[in-house]
């Protein structure tokens, strides 16, 4: 039976229309659902199993250069308190989303780093720029400007991780729709790293993967996105459709976690308070209306990870409680050109924080099977 999903926006004579026919969630959604559709939660869910030995994390910032902009960049970097040498590097790269930050990557981190395997396991996170504990200046953020990012936080000679990458010598684990961009950065030779993990890989921004992309759809995502980003007006609105608690948790409740007794009262107050710092409403404008998208179609989607066949060996994780549509994205690169191993765990939108041991296991085996590994 059909269902219709309605979007209303005032701003003076403003007003936009969204329909589908089918639902987003087994019930018509709210407005707040709607314009939240796939926001990824970072929490710090406690496991009892650890690393196996000591590490140690120090976070610091790094300035990005971007046309008139200064932006500060925060990372972490996690080794081991003795390290040997040589070290493998990992990057690991958040979800983009309202409420993205290293977080999500901290357990993981810490699981691979801590092993007791005569390896000089090295990770950094990087929170992107307008997320996490980063700037977020008021820029024009599309797809190009975080490839662009990503490109220069790898390859740039006052990078922190500029040794690794100036001899390839490192691995990318990237989630959602920062796996899709570090692979097609890869796909142009931009960044050459020894291997990708794509962790539930996703390339449609939640409004597009729901309602399309005709020239109608994206007049209003437009119109919606300008709204969001003018002043006085947007914050009005990003409050009442993004920022509020009851939003956040009823989206990890339905497909952000696998497991709804995950989403704490902690892990919801503390991403709502992501969502109120200064400019944490511009990255977001840009990802729910689709601007953020690496590819636009899932065509696009699987000839990036066809481009790496024969050069970069990429992993794919799906999981088996993702979103009907994000599930079919995943689905589409099972036993796909490009991709050397393709496994599916528990876990939703975002695995790795809420699973970190299995994500790590995972992508442990992962290295041990496309790094040569020299204690």
């Amino acid at each position: 039976m059909a269902a219709s999903a309605i979007l209303h926006l005032y701003s003076t004579s403003l007003y936009v229309s969204f329909k589908t026919h089918k639902p987003i969630l087994p019930k018509t959604p709210s407005i707040s659902q709607l314009l939240s559709f796939r926001i990824k939660a970072t929490t710090s869910i406690d496991y009892s199993t650890r690393s196996k030995s000591p590490s140690k994390n120090n976070s610091s910032t790094w300035q990005w250069k971007f046309k008139d902009n200064l932006v500060n960049i925060y990372f972490e970097k996690h080794e081991k308190n003795a390290p040997q040498k040589p070290s493998k590097n990992i990057l690991m790269v958040p979800t983009i989303s309202d409420v993205s930050t290293v977080e999500e990557w901290r357990l993981v981190a810490e699981e691979i780093v801590g092993k007791n395997d005569g390896i000089n396991w090295s990770a950094t996170i990087v929170d992107w720029p307008g997320l996490g504990y980063s700037d977020r200046p008021k820029i024009d953020y599309d797809a190009d400007v975080m490839e662009k990012f990503l490109v220069d936080f790898i390859s740039a000679p006052d990078s922190p991780v500029a040794n690794s990458a100036s001899d390839n010598d490192y691995v990318v684990f990237g989630g959602g729709h920062a796996a899709t961009i570090a692979v097609r950065a890869a796909k142009k030779g931009l960044v050459k790293p020894k291997a990708i993990a794509a962790v539930a890989p996703t390339w449609a921004g939640p409004l597009p993967i729901v309602f399309g992309r005709d020239s109608s759809m994206e007049t209003r995502y437009g119109l919606l996105r300008g709204t969001l980003r003018a002043p006085a007006v947007g914050w009005m609105m990003y409050n009442v459709l993004v920022s509020n608690e009851k939003a956040i948790q009823s989206q990890y409740k339905s497909h952000v976690y696998a497991n709804p007794e995950n989403v704490t009262p902690s892990i919801v107050e503390s991403r709502y308070a992501l969502t109120k710092q200064k400019g944490a409403r511009y990255v977001p404008a840009a990802f729910l209306t689709g601007l953020l998208d690496p590819v636009n179609s899932r065509e696009e989607f699987v000839e990036l990870f066809a481009r790496l066949q024969g050069n970069i060996p990429a992993l794919v994780m799906s999981t088996a409680s993702a979103p009907k549509r994000s599930k079919a994205e995943m689905e589409s690169l099972r036993g796909a050109k490009g991709v050397s191993k393709f496994v599916e765990v528990t876990g939703a939108l975002l695995l790795q924080e809420e699973y970190p041991q299995i994500v790590a296991e995972e992508l442990y085996r992962f290295l041990l099977e496309n790094f040569e590994l020299k204690a």
